[in-house]
């Protein structure tokens, strides 16, 4: 399955890939450097650099930006003059650039909304949208914290919602010492912020914004804040935990089945992890892929997702969604799965959510 006329495909990168090993020809010319330029091999480390060059703009949540940069480092070992600039300051903050046509690519903690979708529409973007990896958000307290055993969604209403909040660990449970909770949370230009909010708060209210919280859309600044606290606690994407686990400790989440259960790969991927289990995405600009450094970029992004994923200590997806979002991508397939025609999310798994039938232009 082939791309628009004059662009390559997938399949066709793959045989560059391993033009060494196989033989197989490629009938693509390099773009970009000289005719008897070296043949870059995405897929070997071994392989000759390239001479690709130009400029990749990527920007958007910074749960995801761990992802990109590890995609980014190992196209780079091959295309060492293209540079690419990734940006996690957010995924709304990403969606206004994105929306402007001033970035390529568009990292997400979640899906489009349908303000971000009109605004696309209104500036004549078209986007193609493509799951990356999941995700458990994690919350987070000290090492030290001995009294916090699991939380149930409601015990995190209490800490983080606006209103009648809990000030001190002692309003949260009558057994936990009275000690004043120090909250760190993602900005609210962040996608993982919106997504605590719509699973702890809900529709009708909102995340506390006294001063006994402290926003920041850095995630390292919000695991030093959570380490550096005996009573303090915070929340954000499973890879940040990961890296910095000996720092810090994940609490085990009451889920709907009433089990307490913590974020690992093998519970994300299964869904017991809830409700903060989530997929993450990114959004490319259609008129990007039309530069070949851009092109090239996200054909070596999709070919070695499963290990970019990996890498970042995310879980991977279902082969058959990477298999599904590549032919989106070859064949510039546009629009969101994650609204519906009202404009509402659409709920559920990653496999009922993206179909064909769900793609809302």
């Amino acid at each position: 399955m082939k791309y628009a006329s004059g662009r390559t495909t997938i399949q066709a990168m793959l045989c560059i890939g391993f033009l060494a090993l196989t033989g197989c020809d490629s009938s693509k010319p390099a773009a970009k450097s000289d005719a008897d330029a070296p043949v870059a091999t995405d897929g070997d480390p071994t392989a000759a650099v390239s001479q690709l060059t130009g400029k990749i703009a990527v920007e958007g949540s910074s749960t995801v930006a761990p992802i990109t940069t590890q995609a980014k480092e190992r196209f780079n070992e091959q295309h060492p003059d293209v540079t690419i600039s990734v940006i996690g300051e957010g995924t709304s903050n990403g969606f206004k650039s994105f929306v402007k046509k001033e970035t390529d690519i568009q990292d997400a903690s979640r899906p489009i909304k349908q303000k971000e979708l009109d605004s696309c529409k209104e500036s004549g973007l078209e986007f193609i949208e493509v799951p990356v990896a999941y995700d458990g958000l994690t919350i987070a307290v000290h090492p030290k914290n001995s009294f916090v055993k699991s939380l149930t969604v409601d015990q995190l209403q209490k800490i983080f919602r606006s209103g009648d909040s809990a000030k001190t660990w002692k309003d949260v449970d009558a057994s936990w010492p009275d000690k004043k909770i120090s909250i760190f949370s993602p900005g609210t230009g962040s996608g993982t912020y919106d997504y605590f909010s719509e699973v702890v708060i809900g529709k009708e209210g909102s995340l506390r914004d006294d001063g006994q919280i402290n926003l920041n859309e850095d995630d390292n600044i919000l695991v030093r804040g959570v380490a550096g606290d005996e009573f303090a606690i915070g929340y954000f994407g499973y890879s940040y935990y990961e890296r910095n686990k000996k720092d810090l400790q994940a609490v085990p989440i009451i889920n709907p089945a009433g089990d307490a259960v913590l974020p690992t790969a093998e519970s994300i991927e299964s869904g017991e992890y809830a409700p903060f289990s989530r997929p993450l995405l990114i959004y490319l600009n259609v008129e990007s892929l039309d530069k070949v450094e851009v092109e090239t970029f996200i054909e070596s992004y999709m070919t070695n997702i499963r290990e970019i994923v990996a890498a970042a200590n995310y879980v991977p997806l279902p082969e058959s969604v990477y298999t599904a979002a590549t032919q989106n991508i070859e064949n510039r397939v546009v629009g969101t799965h994650y609204l519906t025609a009202e404009g509402e999310k659409r709920e559920g798994s990653i496999l009922n959510v993206f179909k064909p039938e769900n793609l809302k232009k």
